[in-house]
């Protein structure tokens, strides 16, 4: 017996039940999105290799364990993407979109590809939207993009469930000095810190700031601090974005271990962590990155952006009970009718319903059946209300209307009558 077809560990269906809330989620950010004068731009989900190996990092964990790589026929390393900056700074390099200056204020949505261990909030194919926007230096389009976030968890509902945490990673300059300043400490104390940190102590050891193991986060306490590091620039900069966040009154939490899982972050990285997800803290995440550009082979064009998981959103809105209950119906009105004349009639009749009423959503039973089946399809529906057309509806012109999800008895409308009935009827309902 053949082995049962199903979905990749860690990839996902969604299916009908599920995708109007994720529509729902993706139109509120995009309408918000239209009003802060974002454009959206669509990548591929395959890049060559190369790209994430120049701009992730080598050494960091996304490339080193978690990339799906692979040779495609003529012999070239592709990689399924797993994140969206590098791919937008691909983008923007390659059509000359960053070039002289120009100011690019851009957002894109889709697929990002891990191979992480899946668990609740986690998988190995997980969905972002992100914001990148180039060729603005100041701490004032860093504060817009904090801004716009706070501005969306106020729209979902979320804001009280949600913390802002932020920090300033300085040059590169800066962080170098830094680093040798953590190496030096932490090799001083090398029995007391975990495995995994003593390896990441000889390629990435800023990303030992993060690390959730106790004894080794016991050891950092004393250990030299980032911020006294910084550069002036640097300084100056965090200064006038926590100026900014001030004045419209966005609280946050300096974190002086967040140093974010890319190397190609500079200056100013936030998250909005949340404890409702259990391990899965962090919704949002993003920062500064003046260098990746020029490291990608363009001029030197500062860069800022962030992306949020939608899986983990969404299970945001359902833990905390925000979900819309609108979003749960998607047919206002079932169309039931009985006999072939009525069916045609009935035909003629919904589409000019939807010329005159363009939002309405609007079913019509399908695959014929009795009284008894089509009005059971049509409770089944969600439908606020059905419409009943047979032999003495057609001979008077009317159609039957019927309250499906309350109080009202049956009534007949004239079909000349009926798109202004419904209008009033499905906004009430």
């Amino acid at each position: 017996m053949s082995k049962t077809l199903q979905a990749i560990r860690g990839m996902n269906d969604l299916l009908p039940d599920q995708t109007p809330l994720w529509r729902y989620f993706e139109s509120t950010v995009a309408g918000l999105l239209d009003t802060y004068g974002y454009r959206q731009v669509r990548m591929p989900i395959v890049e060559f290799t190369e790209l994430f190996k120049r701009s992730i990092g080598e050494v960091t964990d996304i490339v080193e364990k978690e990339m799906y790589t692979f040779e495609d026929r003529n012999g070239d390393s592709l990689t399924l993407r797993p994140e969206g900056t590098a791919a937008c700074v691909r983008a923007m390099l390659e059509h000359g979109l960053t070039g002289g200056g120009q100011v690019q204020k851009l957002w894109y949505i889709g697929p990002m590809f891990r191979h992480e261990r899946p668990q609740k909030g986690r998988y190995r194919q997980f969905h972002q939207i992100g914001l990148e926007v180039f060729n603005l230096e100041g701490p004032d389009i860093d504060a817009e993009l904090i801004v716009f976030t706070a501005r969306l968890w106020k729209a979902l509902g979320i804001s009280d469930a949600v913390t802002l945490e932020l920090n300033s990673l300085g040059t590169s300059e800066a962080r170098a000095r830094y680093r040798g300043a953590l190496v030096e400490f932490l090799t001083a104390h090398l029995d007391k810190i975990d495995e995994d940190s003593q390896r990441r102590l000889k390629t990435n050891p800023l990303r030992v700031l993060d690390t959730k193991h106790p004894e080794t986060q016991a050891v950092l306490v004393n250990a030299p601090k980032l911020a006294d590091y910084l550069d002036e620039e640097s300084r100056v900069h965090f200064e006038g974005l926590k100026a900014r966040l001030d004045a419209v009154g966005i609280p946050y939490v300096i974190n002086p271990k967040l140093v974010r899982g890319l190397d190609y972050y500079s200056k100013t990285v936030f998250e909005w962590v949340t404890d409702k997800l259990g391990a899965q803290g962090t919704v949002c995440a993003g920062g500064r990155y003046d260098g990746l550009v020029e490291q990608m082979g363009g001029k030197p064009t500062p860069g800022v952006g962030f992306a949020m998981g939608i899986e983990r959103l969404i299970l945001m809105l359902e833990t905390l009970g925000q979900v819309p209950e609108s979003i749960a119906r998607t047919v206002d009105v079932y169309l039931c009718a009985f006999g072939e004349q009525a069916e045609l009639a009935g035909l003629a009749l919904t589409e000019r319903l939807r010329d005159q009423l363009p939002g309405l959503r609007l079913q019509v039973n399908a695959g014929a059946g009795s009284f008894k089946s089509q009005f059971k399809k049509a409770d089944k529906s969600g439908a606020l209300y059905a419409l009943i057309l047979g032999d003495d509806e057609l001979a008077q012109q009317v159609v039957g209307f019927k309250p499906l999800r309350g109080q009202g008895e049956q009534q007949n409308i004239a079909w000349d009558a009926l798109a202004e009935h419904l209008a009033s009827c499905v906004v009430q309902g």
